[in-house]
């Protein structure tokens, strides 16, 4: 019992002296040790540096870059180690208001005290030379090499291109768990924002040691956590730069806007919006107040004429017309209507045709344009036939096309309900008077050149509704994987290939008869001139559409020229310039007169033509 008892003694005297040696210990950090480990952990600190990845690059279809990246300089700011006395100094050097980095300043503190923000890009090697040149002042502020957008030819594709900028708040707060943070470059529009994830690329990362003042000391463990960032997939595109730049040529001084597909495949070979704006302006500092004025400008550069506008197509809807009563079996190839000039339309109102045509087939109510045959289609005809006929051919819902579903309008196709809920019931409120202007392209119709060109696509192709398509490949540049993002089926329309030759017989007879100005030298083509009413007073639009060679078409165009007059006389000659470039590489010189005249600021004189 005493042995018992006397091992338990020096065992609790053993753990006694350990505590005590363990208490000496704690005492020591705590009180003798503590001032220099908190010189040494403020002395040198470990921060990570994100690395952005460089954006993929553009090619247009026949490997032409237009899109890469090039050198540039970021300013970044820690603001723990920040001083806000010296915000006037970094403003003077930086040629930004006060207030202007107060408020930068403030925006990078919500984010995180201890995180590193960007705070300016696209810094000039001027800029930074001072910013350095005063380093020992401006603590938690440091640089990195980083990335900006390069635009290598002369087409800008403005609206299919679209831009780059900084993360806003609001998107980074839903986009947050993808990886994104504060100050980190992310597509805005057109290619840049629909293949976001395609061309953003893997961000990198460096761990460094910085001091007090917040400056970079050395790597972190030597670098060996440091991880490179992975490039973004490049795109190849359906865009053919050259005849995209003499699209945007033919469209100087003037609104509008243009758009040439492939028809087989539906890829777009050439799309311009006019007037348009110069994506450089996204590649460095934008001033507030200058994108302020692109955003109010009233030529309204930021909306995409060729997807997001809306019109009455004119007579450029009349082949449809045609081609339904064809198909519907209320007229054959041999059936005549008499104009002469014009189509009562009840009540003792009378819808005008622009001349007196005698009776006229339906191939010749196309080449003459004769409203008084066409009014009388859609007289004999019901409104929800020509809804379901003309919605199958891709109007009144927005097509398929790889931008952001915002840039792109449905139109309108009215039925029996639209009129229902706009005027009444029928016959009381509405009736076949209400509609008969919809047989010449006018009253609630409302398309896109895009649909259009789709349309006029169906026409050439034997009924096939291609999706329209802006990327042909996506290339992972670590895999070499090719991935064809846009090979998909497309929708099949019944159109009985006889009807299609006699509306196509009139189309061209449109192009070798109406106007010299619409023909393509050596080229055999069909097309449609238009003319669409507006609401404004500064004239109605120029519309046009066109297919070449006509045996075996391979463009397809729709082009719309603002407050232009006849289609004849401002949109045509484009179409068939463009369609002439892009087939021969060139423009006969015999021409070279009237391509003048479409590159004067105002479009062509306004000819009195039947349209």
């Amino acid at each position: 019992m005493d042995e018992s008892r006397s091992r338990v003694r020096v065992f609790t005297a053993l753990i006694l002296v350990i505590f005590a040696i363990l208490a000496l210990r704690l005492v020591k950090l705590q009180l003798i040790d503590r001032q220099s480990h908190t010189g040494a952990s403020q002395d040198n600190s470990m921060r990570e540096h994100r690395v952005q990845a460089p954006r993929g690059r553009f090619f247009d279809r026949n490997g032409v870059l237009m899109v890469e990246n090039e050198p540039t300089y970021s300013i970044f700011i820690t603001p723990q180690y920040f001083e806000e006395e010296t915000i006037p100094l970094l403003a003077e050097l930086l040629s930004v208001a006060d207030t202007t980095m107060t408020r930068q300043v403030q925006d990078a503190k919500k984010w995180s005290m201890h995180k590193r923000t960007l705070l300016r890009s696209g810094v000039s090697v001027e800029e930074l030379g001072l910013i350095l040149e005063q380093r020992h002042r401006l603590h938690g502020i440091d640089f990195d090499l980083t990335q900006k957008r390069r635009y290598l030819t002369q087409a800008r594709a403005t609206h299919a291109l679209g831009y780059v900028r900084e993360i806003s708040d609001k998107t980074l707060h839903k986009r947050v768990e993808e990886g994104y943070r504060r100050g980190d470059a992310i597509g805005k529009a057109g290619l840049e924002l629909e293949y976001e994830s395609a061309v953003r690329g893997r961000v990198g990362a460096e761990y460094k040691m910085v001091n007090v003042k917040g400056q970079v000391v050395e790597d972190y463990l030597g670098g060996e956590r440091n991880h490179a960032p992975v490039s973004g997939n490049e795109l190849n595109l359906t865009l053919d730069a050259d005849l995209q730049a003499f699209a945007e040529s033919l469209f100087v001084g003037k609104r509008g806007g243009v758009i040439a597909l492939d028809p087989n495949n539906g890829e777009v070979l050439a799309m311009h919006s006019a007037p348009d704006y110069n994506l450089e302006m996204f590649t460095g500092y934008l001033d507030a107040e200058v994108w302020d004025e692109v955003v109010s400008a009233p030529e309204k550069p930021l909306f995409n004429r060729v997807t997001q506008s809306v019109f009455m197509p004119g007579s450029t809807f009349k082949p449809l017309v045609a081609l339904l009563a064809l198909h519907a079996g209320a007229i054959d190839a041999k059936t005549k209507v008499y104009c002469g000039g014009g189509h009562p339309r009840g009540r003792g109102q009378f819808f005008a045709c622009l001349d007196t045509h005698g009776s006229i087939n339906v191939v010749e109510a196309i080449k003459e344009s004769c409203n008084t045959f066409f009014f009388e289609m859609m007289r004999i005809m019901d409104v929800n036939s020509l809804n379901r006929f003309a919605t199958s051919l891709g109007f009144g819902s927005s097509p398929s096309l790889d931008i952001a579903a915002g840039e792109i309008a449905d139109g309108r196709i009215p039925d029996s309900t639209y009129f229902n809920s706009r005027f009444g019931p029928a016959p009381q409120f509405w009736n076949e008077g209400t509609t008969m202007n919809l047989g010449v392209g006018q009253g609630d119709l409302l398309v896109s050149p895009l649909q259009l060109a789709r349309y006029m696509a169906a026409l050439s192709n034997g009924g096939k509704l291609v999706s329209p398509h802006l990327v042909r490949e996506i290339v992972n540049l670590e895999t070499q994987e090719v991935v064809r993002p846009n090979d998909q089926m497309v929708e099949q329309v019944a159109l009985n290939p006889i009807y299609v030759q006699l509306v196509k017989e009139g189309m061209a007879r449109v192009v070798s008869e109406e106007s010299d100005w619409l023909q393509i030298p050596g080229i055999d083509s069909y097309g449609k001139t238009g003319s669409a009413e507006n609401s404004r007073a500064d004239g109605d639009d120029s519309v046009f559409i066109l297919a070449a060679p006509a045996q075996n078409p391979t463009i397809v165009l729709a082009v719309l020229v603002e407050n232009a007059g006849f289609g004849s006389t401002a949109a045509g000659p484009i179409g068939s310039f463009m369609a002439e470039r892009y087939l021969t590489g060139r423009i006969d010189p015999k021409r070279n007169w009237l391509m003048n005249l479409m590159f004067e600021k105002n479009s062509a004189p306004m000819i009195a033509k039947s349209e």
